[in-house]
């Protein structure tokens, strides 16, 4: 092929070659001709030759030979080239090298040419491609075309200076009278670009936002005269007038309302005249409309427009769109917590959502049903979302079943609704809950002392139809363990009576031990109900000794250890069997609000401390064996009473172990010094702290500390660190990824770092974290690390 073809012909090869060979030996050769052509001194169709490049460069091929010849033309007097060489530095240059520093210069000769066409050319390669040293060289440049007559410049400047403020923050005070200026103009691409950069000013300066403040009716005066402006064929989309800008400016409207009473009242009655006159048939006009819907709901806005607000997202769940659908799924899930009363009557249709066909609907469609349920209607909600269990798909399973039981916990009607609801997820998706469920129910069940025989005969009927339930089977046999004289005797009231005799019971435990589908721990809740059959049947106690027996040589090293320690009860004391056996007290949970497993208090007990309710108290020791068992390193007499060293010593004390707690009595001990913490991260209702403690001369653990404060669960947190390149970080597995509400438990993430070199310690931290179904992702920075002891 000629090195001189046009590019279309270059393009026509390409795209003729049969296969990958081909063209790239079609490429290579071009590519050849091009190089071969850029070290001409006179060469008349380099811009041809770079265009030729800039397309192979697309194709994903090397071209960066063509850098060099991108600054020359930039550099030509000719527009032509000049239009070649900027878009030519914008697709092969970037901020990271050199090259890129060349056209410093020429862009800045470029910003002040008389044509607006090349100034143009200079403004969007600053913006495309300009690294934070250009950024401040040629700002100032730039604050000048902000201020010119011509609009074209001044819309490519002000989008210019967004760049300019991103890579440099502290250069926005330099363009923010300027923006404020740009507010005054008649066209909509000035106007816009002015919107933009204020928008960039307000995020990063909180200064700069509350002088911003003053401009919020100059904002409202010109989003009326957008909306309601008649028929302009410029700026008409869908019959909406410049949708864009409308949305630019209600963006800007819901950060300079923020917590802010005084602006939010300026903007209160234009919100309401765009939500009631934007049409909802067009994509335009949804667009507009839900971002109404998030300036009200952010600012401090009446209540009956925050009303109107959520009313527009009910007619969003209307909608074929499932995009629109979903937002307003979204939407409302941020708001369920404070507009409970407002998000309520649109509850049957999110309920209808739960059958929609989109996977991300349906997943957002319960987040929302499950923070609808509450005290009045937990019947009828649960309804829908035991049915919804049924036939969810199976990554949602274990979402559903959690969100039921904590809901079933929160607001339960009575025990027995509360037990039958948690039978009723057992059965259906008994594989998908989490482990915690087996105690809590265990525990449920053993406070509801008139509903034994209710749950015990339903758990068996449950256990001879499916013991594929893991969790099902596990509560099933803990219930015929303790209560299996009440499933024997048959007189249940509340449920048909079925005739249960002692062969039928073991048969089905002895089911359980057997199949291959139970797993150790199911086992060992069988074998345990076995053993404790024992005590409450009287005819086939020696079939519980073989069955028990066969176990003593498990393989299961669990399972063999409890079949030898029941075996040691038959034979060694069986004196004891009884006692040992015996139905346990009711137990009550140590902290209130627990969920579904998951306390609120920072205290997690698994094995809680039991109050015995009914039976007899367990017997006390003697206090003289107290008293010998305590006096081993002391001196203590027949009768009990306190010894000589014990009565002398600073910490008076009259219990029995007085002598041995005073073993380091008269030592003046001081506490210990507490670690230093920093506060580095507290947003969204995470607070995150860090602490450091020096390991050796080079190395230092760190410990960064994250805790909840909203009323929220937050669920996939995770923390990730950076260090400079010479020092070396380990992370360890954090203590979870759940952060319950109201900081009850905290996860701690521990870092080991290694600093041989002893440079000064940076760390760059990212937290990320899911609450009420949203994705948050921050990054921070912790420039110096606390003091290390």
């Amino acid at each position: 092929m000629s090195p001189s073809v046009p590019l279309q012909e270059m393009i026509r090869a390409i795209r003729s070659a049969r296969t990958q060979c081909e063209e790239r030996g079609v490429i290579q050769r071009e590519c050849a001709a091009i190089r071969a052509q850029f070290r001409q001194a006179d060469n008349e169709g380099r811009s041809h030759n770079l265009a030729k490049l800039l397309y192979v460069h697309m194709l994903g091929y090397p071209a960066h030979f063509g850098q060099m010849e991108c600054v020359r033309m930039i550099a030509s007097p000719r527009y032509s080239e000049k239009r070649v060489g900027y878009l030519g530095a914008m697709m092969l240059l970037d901020e990271k090298q050199d090259a890129s520093l060349l056209i410093t210069n020429s862009i800045k000769n470029d910003l002040s040419h008389s044509s607006q066409f090349v100034q143009s050319l200079a403004l969007c390669t600053l913006a495309c491609m300009g690294s934070a040293e250009m950024c401040r060289d040629l700002a100032p440049e730039i604050d000048k075309l902000l201020r010119s007559s011509n609009s074209y410049i001044k819309k490519k400047a002000a989008l210019c200076a967004v760049h300019i403020v991103r890579k440099v923050n502290e250069l926005g005070e330099l363009f923010a009278p300027a923006a404020r200026s740009l507010l005054s103009e008649k066209n909509h691409g000035v106007l816009h670009g002015a919107v933009v950069l204020i928008t960039e000013l307000c995020e990063r300066s909180p200064e700069t936002l509350e002088r911003f403040r003053k401009s919020v009716p100059e904002l409202v005066h010109i989003m009326k005269g957008l909306v309601l402006s008649g028929y302009s064929p410029e700026h008409d989309v869908a019959g909406i007038s410049d949708p864009f800008l409308q949305v630019r400016i209600l963006r800007l409207l819901r950060i300079l309302g923020h917590n802010n009473e005084v602006a939010s009242d300026a903007m209160n009655d234009l919100l309401a005249q765009v939500a009631t006159n934007t049409d909802s048939t067009k994509t335009a006009g949804n667009a507009v409309l839900y971002e109404t819907v998030l300036t009200v709901l952010d600012i401090k806005s009446e209540s009956g427009l925050r009303v109107l607000a959520v009313n527009i997202l009910g007619r969003f769940l209307l909608n074929n769109d499932r995009n629109i659908r979903y937002i307003a799924m979204t939407s409302l899930q941020k708001i369920v917590g404070t507009d409970h009363i407002a998000v309520q009557r649109h509850r049957g249709t999110i309920v209808d959502c739960l059958k929609d066909p989109d996977a991300s609907v349906k997943r957002r469609a319960l987040e929302l049903s499950l923070a609808l349920v509450s005290a009045s209607n937990i019947r009828s909600m649960m309804k829908e979302l035991l049915n919804f269990l049924s036939t969810c798909p199976l990554e949602l399973r274990a979402q559903a079943a959690s969100g039921i039981f904590a809901a079933a916990e929160r607001y339960s009607p009575s025990q027995r609704w509360h037990i039958d609801t948690i039978l009723h997820v057992l059965t259906t998706a008994g594989g998908d809950v989490r482990d915690e469920t087996v105690p809590n129910l265990i525990q449920l069940i053993t406070t509801a002392s008139e509903l034994h025989c209710y749950t015990v005969h339903k758990l068996y009927r449950a256990l001879l139809q499916d013991i594929s339930q893991q969790p099902l089977v596990q509560v099933a046999c803990w219930c015929i363990g303790e209560y299996g004289d009440l499933l024997l005797k048959g007189d249940c009231q509340e449920i048909e009576p079925v005739q249960v005799n002692e062969n039928d019971v073991l048969d089905a435990l002895e089911t359980v031990l057997q199949s291959h589908m139970s797993s150790p721990t199911t086992r060992g809740f069988a074998l345990t109900a076995t053993m404790k059959l024992s005590t409450r049947i009287t005819e086939n106690v020696d079939r519980i000794r073989s069955i028990v027996s066969i176990y003593g040589s498990c393989i299961d090293l669990e399972l063999q250890q409890r079949a030898v320690e029941y075996n040691a009860l038959f034979k060694k004391y069986d004196h004891m069997r009884a006692a040992v056996l015996e139905r346990m007290p009711i137990m009550e949970k140590n902290s209130t609000g627990q969920t579904n497993g998951e306390t609120t208090g920072e205290l997690v007990k698994e094995v809680q401390p039991v109050k015995v309710i009914q039976g007899q108290p367990p017997t006390q020791p003697p206090a003289s064996q107290v008293c010998d068992l305590l006096d081993l390193l002391g001196d203590s007499n027949d009768s009990g009473k306190p010894s000589s060293s014990s009565a002398q010593s600073s910490n008076n004390t009259s219990s029995p172990g007085g002598d041995l707690l005073d073993l380091l009595g008269g030592l003046d001990l001081m506490p210990p010094t507490p670690v230093p913490t920093i506060p580095v991260y507290e947003k969204n209702g995470v607070n995150l702290t860090l602490s450091c403690q020096k390991q050796s001369e080079t190395s230092l653990i760190v410990t960064l500390t994250a805790s909840n404060s909203t009323d929220a669960d937050i669920t996939t947190f995770t923390l990730q660190a950076a260090v400079p390149k010479s020092v070396q970080l380990l992370m360890k597995a954090p203590s979870g990824d759940h952060l319950p509400a109201c900081g009850t438990v905290k996860v701690t993430q521990v870092v080991v770092l290694n600093n041989p070199n002893k440079v000064n310690l940076k760390m760059r931290i990212r937290v990320s974290f899911t609450s009420q179904g949203v994705a948050f992702q921050d990054t921070v920075q912790v420039d110096s690390l606390p003091e290390c002891r």
